[in-house]
């Protein structure tokens, strides 16, 4: 009799309280700022794909890259694939973002082979080889797996280093990039927990670096929205970071930035400039004050992953030129992106020019695209690899001498 008294009245209070009868959901972080006018907008980010990609279907035919040079089907089999770091003994390592899967590959007698080596993390994107160690971020953990190159039929249970980080879990923005500098310190990106807010600006919208155990935390550069992807002058060694702009401010605003960081803790601008473009849900300020990038790399474009080319396979004007990768756009009527770039730079560093360099993910006509490159790496006989989420595929650029 109290049980279905209660009942009653809980019945009775939720039907009093539409607060309490109708919980309103919460928003998706991808919506957050999305002004109350574009409510009915069909634009969204696009679903991965999360299953095997056969290689026939891979689409490397309507791959084009300038003339001289090849691309090829390097590696497949890998869904979600994304940022790759190369071992000592030249294993290929790949991480991945909504899989939650970390893989290796491999190569004997010219062919490769490919295995998963962690699973079930969280958006293990970020990955740095040192001294043989593989260093694994996660959102949530830091791992490193000592010796790994000597021990791919059994991989070693990792160290968790995750307290010495003591990174933020905030999942909005939250998969990391990671690489060791030459300075030996381990650098690291921390998004911003939101599209665009306020937020603690020590802790968030920042690059930062530390000691490979986690000690000596040193904050790199702050107000860089949300850098997956980031390099060191081969030259000069400056830190330069690829960097993405925010949502639901307009067909063509605001653009990607690249950024050239040459002192400890500058000050790059988010979130209320991009270049000379003062973004008005932030409030008024002079953006003159702020680090200005070193280029524009187009709206929405998701630029990720930037290596110098330090090789010398490809020919001479190539040589310590950036190649980005642009994943491509969702919050876009018209799609950009979807292509590698390369950045050249003049004698004193600054980027002279930003040119398509491989081209074919994006299907201009139908405003489709057929893959999305991620990442890309230099290897030591001169050749580039990229990464295709979309597809779990590396693709192998070289250039006919």
């Amino acid at each position: 009799m109290k049980r279905a008294t209660l009942a009653l009245g809980l019945a009775a209070t939720l039907a009093a309280s539409p607060v309490l009868a109708q919980q309103t959901p919460p928003v998706p972080g991808w919506q957050q700022g999305r002004p109350d006018s574009m409510a009915a907008s069909p634009l969204a980010p696009h679903a991965p794909r999360l299953t095997v990609t056969p290689p026939d279907q891979v689409p490397v035919a309507a791959l084009r890259v300038p003339q001289g040079f090849q691309i090829e089907l390097w590696a497949h089999g890998m869904p979600g694939a994304r940022a790759m770091t190369e071992g000592e003994d030249g294993t290929v390592f790949v991480g991945t973002r909504a899989i939650g899967r970390v893989y290796a590959v491999t190569e004997a007698g010219g062919q490769r082979s490919t295995r998963t080596i962690a699973e079930r993390l969280t958006e293990p994107n970020g990955l740095a080889v040192r001294d043989g160690n593989l260093y694994v971020i996660a959102i949530n953990r830091v791992l490193r797996y000592d010796g790994i190159g000597r021990r791919m039929g059994d991989v070693p249970q990792p160290t968790d280093l995750t307290s010495a980080f003591n990174l933020p879990t905030d999942a909005h923005h939250g998969w990391k990039f990671a690489a060791f500098g030459p300075d030996g310190r381990l650098y690291l990106n921390i998004g911003v927990p939101c599209n665009i807010c306020e937020f603690n600006r020590d802790t968030h919208a920042l690059i930062v670096s530390f000691n490979p155990d986690g000690s000596d935390r040193r904050i790199e550069a702050r107000g860089i929205r949300n850098s997956v992807g980031f390099d060191f002058h081969p030259t000069t060694r400056e830190l330069w970071a690829t960097n993405n702009g925010r949502d639901w401010a307009g067909n063509d605003i605001p653009e990607d930035s690249l950024h050239r960081i040459r002192r400890s803790g500058e000050d790059h601008g988010f979130p209320f400039c991009v270049g000379n473009w003062n973004d008005p849900a932030a409030g008024r300020r002079n953006c003159s004050e702020f680090t200005a990038p070193a280029a524009l790399l187009g709206p929405h474009t998701a630029s990720l992953g930037i290596r110098f080319y330090t090789g010398t396979q490809f020919p001479a004007a190539y040589r310590g030129a950036a190649f980005i990768a642009q994943r491509g756009s969702w919050n876009r009527e018209q799609l950009s992106g979807y292509q590698v770039v390369v950045a050249r730079l003049d004698a004193q560093g600054n980027v002279t020019g930003v040119e398509p360099f491989l081209t074919g993910f994006r299907d201009e006509a139908n405003n489709r695209f057929l893959g999305r490159p991620v990442y890309v790496l230099p290897r030591a006989d001169g050749s580039l690899l990229v990464a295709d989420e979309q597809n779990g595929a590396i693709y192998r650029i070289t250039h006919r001498q």
